[in-house]
């Protein structure tokens, strides 16, 4: 049967407050900030902004290299050669603390494992969220434990014209946080059959794939992650009352993995503003690069294909992953997803990047600094 695509183009967004202010000339909207949104302006958050803390050793520091326990029950897959790894013939439910700890190393190492097929209860899931670390909660987020997860088939390529904040871009979770996101986990409770994909990039790639040159000039500086766009974006775009002021964090632009001792690139491009080290024309002149990097990193990329009971856990210090809009009708996808706090961004400059440990492995050198 031949698709008429006409039919499944989407209607604007007119929730958002630029529909509302039609320039007579051209008959679109004037370009407007969502401060002018009244919505915006006057909405006063409830809560303070989140204090940084320590939280306990990543879990995956406990977990056997060779991971005998979590293989012994499952099979692993690998999707691409950089990101990625399928579990097989496993039930994520059934899996006890220290299958968990490996879980969480071949997260650390692989950036995102996929299940199928799971019977995994919303229950079920934030209890093992749990074992990884204390849950973090959205600013946007009504349940106290877990973020309900949809998707848009709005035609983001024009609303990106009216609104701050680029929605499906890639990122990693609220990484303006001072303690940003280190695991997350969504489980799809309903998907359509076509649209609604996750894209992952890994950032251990993004960090390799760079020139020595450009890898040591981005060590030296620290990216601006903020929470403004989103926090106007969300009351605007969606209706939401975030419970939490926006806030700005300079974090690493390179940072440091705290189990595996990698580098990874630490700049996404929905939450990132600039550098600040750098003036403002040559911030907006690596973000326009890296842009174009983050882009144009095939080999570094994996996309999941959703469906009813699958799962995909990540590593948001080592990734960064978008949704790919859809034409899907409204309601049609719905994921669950939980999260825990991770440490303070790091750099250690005696770390090293994932290709530069494999060279040295292979030339049978024990240790980074030699």
């Amino acid at each position: 049967m031949k698709i008429n695509m006409a039919t499944l183009r989407p209607v604007p967004l007119k929730s958002l407050e630029a529909y509302q202010h039609i320039n007579p000339d051209s008959g679109f909207p004037t370009i407007i900030h969502p401060n002018y949104n009244l919505s915006v302006k006057n909405h006063v958050p409830p809560d303070p902004p989140l204090k940084e803390f320590t939280p306990a050793k990543d879990r995956g520091s406990f977990a056997d290299p060779e991971k005998k326990a979590l293989f012994s029950v499952a099979k692993p897959f690998h999707v691409t050669e950089s990101i990625g790894t399928e579990l097989r013939d496993v039930q994520l439910s059934q899996l006890n603390e220290q299958q968990l700890d490996e879980l969480a190393a071949l997260v650390n190492e692989r950036g995102v494992v996929f299940f199928k097929n799971q019977d995994l209860t919303t229950e079920r899931q934030v209890e093992i969220f749990e074992h990884f670390g204390v849950l973090d909660k959205h600013t946007t987020q009504k349940e106290s434990k877990h973020f309900i997860v949809s998707g848009s088939s709005a035609d983001w390529r024009t609303e990106h014209k009216y609104t701050p904040w680029p929605m499906t871009e890639f990122h990693a979770d609220t990484s303006f946080e001072v303690n940003p996101p280190s695991y997350s986990m969504l489980r799809m409770e309903k998907h359509p059959e076509f649209g609604g994909d996750t894209a992952w990039l890994s950032g251990y790639g993004l960090y390799d794939e760079l020139t020595p040159q450009m890898q040591k000039f981005l060590e030296g500086l620290h990216a601006i992650h903020t929470s403004r766009f989103q926090y106007e974006t969300t009351i605007d775009y969606f209706g939401d009352e975030p419970s939490r002021p926006p806030i700005d964090s300079h974090h690493p632009a390179v940072r440091t993995h705290p189990v595996t001792g990698l580098k990874s690139l630490n700049v996404n491009l929905a939450y990132c503003t600039g550098f600040a080290e750098l003036k403002k024309a040559e911030s907006d002149a690596i973000l326009q690069f890296l842009n174009l990097h983050i882009h144009s990193a095939d080999d570094h990329y994996v996309r999941w294909k959703w469906e009813f009971g699958s799962i995909a856990m990540w590593d948001n210090r080592a990734t960064l992953h978008r949704v790919i809009p859809g034409n899907y009708p409204k309601g049609a996808r719905r994921g669950i997803r939980t999260t825990v706090f991770g440490e303070k961004p790091f750099y250690d400059p005696n770390s090293e990047g994932r290709q530069q440990r494999e060279e040295r492995l292979q030339n049978g050198t024990t240790n980074a600094s030699t």
